[in-house]
């Protein structure tokens, strides 16, 4: 088969460059002129709970539904992501991951569901850290459980975000990470020392850092200053403008360094949907004129309704990164963090041909999603 080529400006150079690919890519040459367009890996999401309507937390979601929330999200210039089931009961859970398994091998774009990310049950059960998880369903971590989960999932869970205060969870992590599972930290009010017995069992990675905590927490220390200064966790952020105000994403990313910072969206199924009322899991909640998605009939935040398009413009203007930088909290860090196979060394020979297609406008920061490939083939555009 004759390789396509795709030829654009490199998102992190601004060079012009000439991709040669197929399903993966071959090369990888410096181009003549100046094309309008840019190109960077597709990006990456390793936090999606639903979107377009469709909730990954429901076990009677529908096929139809999921394969359009997959057509959404690569609009979005998402090219693979890790679909979400939080907090619920044991029969939920695993009914959410056969469900969401049969769609990945079975729809035509379901190779964009890269694997599945667990947050939760095994958190805080205290209010603050547990953000807007059922309290009734929390639970301590579980070996037996785990080894359920990943049996209805067809081996595909790859990501498990547990709170480290449990007595359990130094062995469970040690558990996790031989299994070739990611594991990370999150929903926790864990101190110094739990932290640290869970980095030595083999967590890396925490989960939307400074979200899901206590609403008032002592000066130092505490448990987001740990993780911050923790060298051996990557750490995810949702930057939506509405989680976090723009002095946390500035020194967080400066604490945790541009290569161990990772942008995700938590999206939630009301993502990308009129203003209203939605159910996410068991939770019943409001998708505001303003895009927040709070639990019904109160304030509190429930979830996230960010794009992938959009975190990469609020790193630019919150955070002040460049172009660049942003693109790769969203596509090298990002695969990094979750461990994907072939999306780890960006733009480069042998990597998978996942590209995301964009128009990119430096006075706005805006930019504009042309074209979405999956493993070579165009998906959106």
């Amino acid at each position: 088969m004759n390789p396509k080529t795709c030829r654009a400006k490199d998102a992190f150079t601004g060079a012009p460059v000439e991709i040669s690919f197929n399903a993966d890519i071959h090369s990888v040459a410096t181009a003549e002129g100046a094309p309008e367009v840019y190109v960077s890996p597709g990006w990456v999401d390793v936090q999606v709970n639903g979107y377009a309507g469709a909730d990954y937390n429901n076990p009677a979601v529908s096929e139809e539904e999921i394969a359009r929330s997959i057509q959404a999200l690569f609009r979005t210039g998402v090219s693979r992501f890790y679909a979400t089931v939080i907090t619920n009961s044991p029969e939920n859970m695993t009914g959410c991951l056969a469900n969401l398994a049969k769609a990945k091998e079975t729809l035509r774009g379901g190779a964009a569901m890269e694997g599945f990310h667990v947050e939760g049950p095994h958190i805080s059960p205290e209010d603050g850290p547990r953000g807007a998880h059922p309290k009734q369903w929390v639970r301590p971590p579980d070996a037996g459980e785990f080894r359920r989960w990943q049996e209805a999932a067809r081996g595909q869970i790859r990501m498990v975000t547990l709170a480290p205060e449990w007595p359990q969870a130094p062995r469970y992590i040690e558990m996790l990470v031989k299994e070739g599972v990611v594991a990370a930290i999150g929903h926790t009010g864990a101190d110094a020392a739990r932290i640290q017995d869970a980095v030595r069992a083999g967590a890396t990675m925490s989960t939307h850092l400074g979200n899901g905590a206590h609403a008032v927490l002592r000066r130092h220390p505490n448990y987001i200053w740990e993780q911050l200064a923790e060298d051996r966790l990557m750490a995810s952020f949702i930057v939506d403008g509405v989680h976090l105000p723009a002095a946390f994403v500035k020194a967080a990313v400066r604490a945790k360094g541009i290569g161990r910072s990772v942008l995700v969206t938590d999206a939630a199924a009301p993502s990308g949907c009129a203003p209203g009322r939605y159910r996410v899991g068991e939770i019943e909640v409001e998708l505001t004129k303003d895009n927040r998605i709070v639990l019904a009939g109160e304030a509190r935040l429930a979830a996230s309704a960010l794009s992938m398009d959009r975190g990469i413009e609020n790193l630019m203007r919150l955070a002040g990164l460049t172009l660049g930088d942003a693109v790769r909290l969203a596509t090298v860090n990002a695969a990094r963090a979750g461990r994907l196979a072939g999306r780890q060394q960006g733009l480069a020979a042998g990597e998978r041909a996942d590209f995301t297609l964009f128009r990119f406008d430096p006075q706005s920061l805006s930019i504009r999603v042309e074209a979405t490939y999956v493993g070579g083939e165009r998906v959106f555009g």
